[in-house]
Parts: structure tokens; C-alpha cells; sequence
């Protein structure tokens, strides 16, 4: 919806402007992720997955339905803008400590051959986060015209956080505590010292830390770029109308929904390295045809987008047992929120920044496959240098 609500939230002559002020206020709360990360995976890892995933679903509830609530510049000036970015904040805290408990309760309750397609179903979930926005956005540009949008139809995706909240609530309650966090409390009732919370990665050094966070990036990019940013940047680059450039975002999504349990239970059978490696040389090699495919119209871009579906789903489906696996159960959920949060932080939140201000800096919005094209060089890079054991983890028990 920020091209809908930037001009109402940052009154622009340049409606770029106006658009880039509100990519900063959606990447200031990526920021604020690995803060999230540190508070509740710390909570996730002592207290237990189900009750801090019940805490956090509350704060995100709270702050995206508040968002859709807000008066807008012209009825309140600045602080228009203020308790837009309060609203991204609490979104962004809850946001960074999501990832290290949903992640740690599903690979946690897999068999152990299976981890691979288990832990992808909580990727599933965030990009059918992602379609259903989209979805709500695209039937929202269809059924309402240009200045019902503006006046308060994009407020509608928003508020309906409240009622998916309280359902998701509901359901998080329902859920029982995994084997492995069970066992390690008991442990740690029996005041075993080695059953105590830390925030250390099995003791790994910072390069371990590093190559994880690296391996990451890719994901981020990709995702943020091809579901996120993508239909600001075809209305904005290609001027492709708000109903078609939303659709292709649906269709990246839920192409990439699909493919996931595909290439997490293909990383059950071959390794999780494997695949992350040739899903990240294939977004290189694929990142510059991808964004010229955009030139030749909606069937270009559906084209295109769907195989950016394909390729987030090959980074994507092995990526939560990956994360998993360099972690022990005492401090998983902390490991994999803070290394996500951070990686998010500085390669995702800011995507659709970065490609629309290539794209305008150079006049050239193919400059923008550049990016996506360096991200997956990164996680490339890190994937090479993984070696000995860490390479077979996904043939080994977790660690406690």
C-alpha cells in the first residue's frame, strides 16, 4: 500500500520522494529487529516457543491494526508520521523475535529425516503472509477506484490484523511445547549448568556467526525485493498499473509457497548447502534476465515473477533447518531471530529502498537486478566456506 498512503503520509511535489520517505519508515523497523531478537528469543529460549509466540502475536496484532487507524498529514502534521513510526517499531520488535521461535517450533517437533520440509512450513507461512496482503491489496485496487483507495480503502488490510490476531491467538495456545525444549528444562530443573540460557552460539566464533548471517542474505533479498517492493517498483519504473503489478506480487508469492516444501525435502535427501548454493547461483545468473523480462509488459513480468517464485523457494524452503542446525536447543531461538533480524535488517528491510533509488538514480531500472545479483554473491561466498561436519548437519540429531 505505499504507494497509496505515501503522498498522505509524506506530502511530496515528487511523488519519488514521497515514496522513498516511506521505504525509510519501512526499513527503520527492520532495524529494530535484532532488538526484538535479542528480547524475546532470550524469552523463547528460557520460558518456551509457546508462550513468547503468543506474547509477540499480540504486539504485531496491536501495532498493524493501530497503523490502519491513523489520521493521516493533513489532519495531524507530523505526528502523522511519528505514530506511523511507533506502530513500525513495535512491528519490527515483534517481527525479529518471530522468526527464532516459529522456526525452532517446527524443525523441533520434526523427525529428524525430515526437517528440511517440516521447518519450510514456517516460511509457507510468512510468504502466504505475503500473498494474502497482496491479495487483499489487488482486490482492494480492483473493486475501489483511485480515490477510495486514498481515503480509507488502504486502511482495510490493516485492520483486519485484529481479527487474524485474535484467531491466531487462539491457535498458538493451542500448541504443545516441542520434545526438545521439554528435555532441556528438564535438564535445566535438574540445574544442570550446561542446560543454561546464552546467547553465545554454541560457543562458534564470529566468523560461525558470520557465515550463517551470510548464507541468509539471499533469502532476504530476493523475498523483499520480488514480494515486497516489487509493486511499488512496477508502478513507480514501469509504470504498470496498481491491479497488475499487485497480481504479479500474488503469483511471485504463492509460486514461492509451493516450491518450498519441494526444495526443504529435496535438502532432507541431499543437504541443506547443496541446495542454498544452487538456488543462490541461479538468482545470479537469473537476476539480469529477470529484471529485463519486466520491459516486455505484464506477460514479461508474470514471466519473470514466477520464476523469482521458483527462486525464493529454492532459497527459502531449506533455509529454516539450515538455521536450526548451527544452533543448540538452549540457545536456537535467540541464534536464528538474531542472525535473521540482522540479515533482514541490512539486506531485506532495505530492498525496496534500494532498488527504486538505483532505478531513479540511474534512469535505468534495470540497474536494480544489481542488487538481488551482489546479495546472492554473498550468501555464495558464505555457503562455499562451509566445511567438514557443518556440511552433513542435516544428517546429524540437533544438538541440545
Amino acid at each position: 500500500m505505499a504507494p497509496i498512503f505515501a503522498p498522505l503520509s509524506f506530502p511530496s511535489g515528487n511523488p519519488t520522494t514521497a515514496i522513498l520517505s516511506t521505504f525509510l519508515i519501512f526499513a527503520l523497523a527492520f532495524f529494530l529487529r535484532p532488538v526484538g531478537a535479542v528480547v524475546f528469543g532470550r524469552l523463547t529460549d528460557r520460558i518456551g516457543r509457546r508462550p513468547v509466540l503468543a506474547m509477540i502475536i499480540g504486539l504485531m496484532a496491536a501495532s498493524t491494526t493501530v497503523i490502519g487507524l491513523l489520521p493521516t498529514h493533513a489532519h495531524i502534521g507530523m505526528l502523522a508520521r511519528i505514530l506511523l513510526t511507533l506502530c513500525r517499531v513495535g512491528q519490527g520488535l515483534s517481527a525479529g523475535g518471530e522468526m527464532g521461535g516459529a522456526v525452532s517450533l517446527m524443525v523441533e517437533s520434526a523427525p529428524s529425516n525430515k526437517r528440511g520440509v517440516y521447518g519450510s512450513w514456517s516460511f509457507v507461512g510468512t510468504t502466504l503472509g505475503f500473498v494474502l496482503g497482496g491479495g487483499v491489496a489487488t482486490v482492494l485496487a480492483i473493486a475501489l477506484s483511485d480515490a477510495q483507495l486514498a481515503s480509507w480503502g488502504w486502511r482495510v488490510g490493516f485492520l483486519l490484523a485484529a481479527p487474524m490476531g485474535v484467531v491466531i491467538l487462539y491457535l498458538r495456545m493451542r500448541v504443545d511445547e516441542t520434545p526438545h525444549f521439554k528435555h532441556m528444562a528438564i535438564e535445566r530443573a535438574a540445574h544442570d549448568p550446561s542446560s543454561e540460557v546464552s546467547s553465545a552460539p554454541q560457543g562458534r566464533s564470529l566468523i560461525y556467526f558470520l557465515v550463517t548471517m551470510g548464507a541468509v542474505v539471499v533469502y532476504n533479498a530476493v523475498g523483499n525485493t520480488f514480494m515486497v517492493g516489487m509493486p511499488a517498483f512496477l508502478s513507480k519504473s514501469f509504470e504498470m498499473s496498481f491491479e497488475r503489478s499487485y497480481l504479479l506480487a500474488l503469483i511471485t508469492g504463492i509460486i514461492a509457497a509451493i516450491s518450498m516444501p519441494i526444495f526443504g525435502a529435496m535438502s532432507d535427501r541431499v543437504g541443506r548447502r547443496p541446495v542454498l548454493l544452487g538456488g543462490s547461483v541461479a538468482v545470479v545468473v537469473l537476476s539480469y534476465p529477470l529484471y529485463a523480462m519486466l520491459n516486455f509488459g505484464f506477460a514479461g513480468g508474470l514471466t519473470a515473477l514466477a520464476l523469482a517464485g521458483v527462486l525464493i523457494g529454492a532459497v527459502g524452503g531449506p533455509m529454516p533447518a539450515f538455521l536450526s542446525e548451527r544452533f543448540r536447543t538452549r540457545n536456537r531461538a535467540t541464534g536464528i531471530s538474531v542472525t535473521y533480524a540482522l540479515s533482514v535488517a541490512l539486506f531485506g528491510g532495505t530492498a525496496p529502498y534500494i532498488i527504486t533509488w538505483m532505478a531513479s538514480a540511474t534512469g535505468d531500472p534495470l540497474s536494480a537486478a544489481y542488487y538481488t545479483l551482489g546479495c546472492a554473491v554473498i550468501s555464495a561466498i558464505a555457503l562455499l566456506t562451509i566445511r567438514g561436519v557443518d556440511r552433513d548437519q542435516h544428517r546429524a540429531a540437533l544438538e541440545d
